[in-house]
């Protein structure tokens, strides 16, 4: 078993239907009809939708054409991911005026360690309350949130009352709490791992916590053995303010196929300049450089290229992407192209080795609660 660490207060604070809120915010009209970010091209894809457009079916990564079949009303919205990124800004403000121990997955969700917190406040749960309402005072925003002893918990605990709710699951209802859960909402479980298990008579948390180590690891892997720690409330992993990013990438869907390797090269030119600019926004630079080709068939490749030196200049992403093309000709006409960079090096990540926390006036309360 993995050593014992003291209960920590951990809140998952997960924006609602981000994109498309934001666009409702910005836009008055919008407000109360089914909207959907993206998916507006002949062959686009939902990014994001309004909870007036979940409500009939419609989800992110479901094309344009199925979403306006499901919703024949649907708005579709071009993306404005710089306003994301400055509403996102102001949200993770307010985090910190809590905890430096901040963790941002995405522009929409974060975790947050509050065991120790800048407002010497010891419940986790008022802290949740007051981080939501300041969002939507300050921002105009709503948050859901869950909170509880680890990582894990408290990002299933945040789907449960959303929109606009939040969820505490305390140290003693954990275990009750994760053997009642379906393991569909088990953080990490796929499709395709969730119809193994109930293939295998596993349904519940209960039914998880049933086997030995020996007989999920036999089944699933180094997964397995994860699966039999988290349901038993075991999971260390800590809050990482310093989470970097391991790839950035660009891509584009292309309203008709292409076969032409001219017409490719084109694309991939203007798919480089757009990689080039989030590398420098990002103070990144990177040695492997990924072509992912998408197929009329659907299939997918990626051919990957190693250098021995960082980069972050399009000369030579587009180089060693042409590379990658010409390494073979590709197999049926194109409907996708892509680029992302990886093994990235911060310019920043020498002066971080060498960081000191900001002291901060923290009250410890020998009170616990959340």
């Amino acid at each position: 078993m993995p050593e014992e660490l003291p209960i920590r207060k951990i809140i998952h604070v997960d924006m609602d239907a981000f994109y498309a809120s934001v666009e409702q915010m910005d836009k008055p009209e919008l407000r109360g009809k089914p909207v959907a970010v993206g998916g507006g091209e002949k062959r686009g894809v939902v990014s994001a939708a309004s909870y007036e457009a979940r409500r009939f079916g419609v989800k992110s990564a479901m094309t344009g054409i199925q979403a306006k079949i499901n919703c024949p009303e649907i708005i579709f919205v071009p993306p404005r991911f710089a306003r994301y990124r400055e509403i996102s800004r102001k949200v993770q403000t307010i985090f910190y005026d809590y905890t430096d121990l901040v963790e941002p997955l995405s522009l929409d969700e974060a975790y947050l360690d509050v065991t120790i917190n800048k407002k010497g406040n010891p419940s986790a749960t008022l802290i949740a309350k007051e981080i939501r309402n300041r969002i939507f005072t300050e921002i105009g925003l709503t948050a859901s949130a869950g909170i509880s002893i680890n990582k894990f918990i408290a990002k299933v605990a945040s789907d449960y009352n959303k929109p606009n709710g939040q969820k505490t699951i305390p140290p003693e209802k954990v275990i009750p709490f994760l053997e009642k859960l379906d393991v569909r909402k088990f953080y990490g479980v796929g499709k395709v791992t969730r119809e193994k298990m109930y293939e295998l008579g596993i349904f519940t948390g209960a039914d998880l916590k049933s086997k030995s180590i020996e007989f999920l690891e036999s089944h699933f892997g180094k997964s397995g053995s994860n699966y039999f720690f988290i349901v038993r409330g075991t999971h260390n992993s800590p809050v990482k303010p310093d989470r970097t990013r391991k790839s950035l990438a660009a891509e584009r869907t292309f309203n008709d196929n292409i076969s032409s390797e001219i017409f490719m090269l084109e694309r991939l030119d203007k798919i480089a300049d757009e990689v080039v600019s989030r590398l420098k926004k990002s103070k990144v630079s990177g040695k492997t450089v990924t072509l992912k080709i998408k197929y009329s068939d659907f299939s997918q490749q990626t051919r990957s290229k190693t250098i021995d030196r960082y980069f972050n200049d399009k000369d030579t992403i587009l180089n060693l992407t042409k590379k990658l093309l010409y390494q073979e000709k590709p197999k049926e006409s194109v409907r996708l192209l892509g680029i992302s960079i990886s093994n990235l090096h911060s310019s920043e990540s020498d002066d971080k080795k060498n960081f000191t926390k900001t002291d901060q006036k923290v009250s410890v309360q020998l009170k616990f609660e959340f």
